[in-house]
């Protein structure tokens, strides 16, 4: 993906809704997740984190405007995070989303 190219994916389920867009800065894709996380929308963050393919991927998920995510999107995640490195890059979530701060302690 080149610096200037945004993608952008949606899915719109019974259950709600999640806008996923990616763009590209310094060779790092940054993810930015919008609306909810669940087994209806999995397949849309699935799709939006896939770099196979790309040698040592770098992603950052923007996960602030996430207003709800169950059990399948956590394990999405974790596979996601797995898969990145073995691959010899990384997947990282930069501050905090509401949905993670209403469920843990500050």
């Amino acid at each position: 993906m080149s610096e200037a190219e945004t993608t952008r994916t949606e899915h719109a389920g019974q259950a709600g809704h999640l806008s996923a867009v990616t763009t590209a800065t310094d060779g790092i894709r940054v993810l930015t997740l919008a609306g909810e996380i669940d087994h209806h929308t999995g397949d849309t963050l699935r799709q939006a984190l896939d770099a196979s393919g790309t040698p040592r991927p770098r992603v950052v998920v923007d996960m602030r405007q996430v207003t709800f995510m169950d059990s399948s999107g956590i394990n999405i995640l974790i596979t996601a995070h797995r898969a990145l490195g073995e691959a010899g890059g990384w997947l990282r979530r930069p501050g905090r989303s509401p949905w993670w701060s209403a469920s843990r302690p500050a």
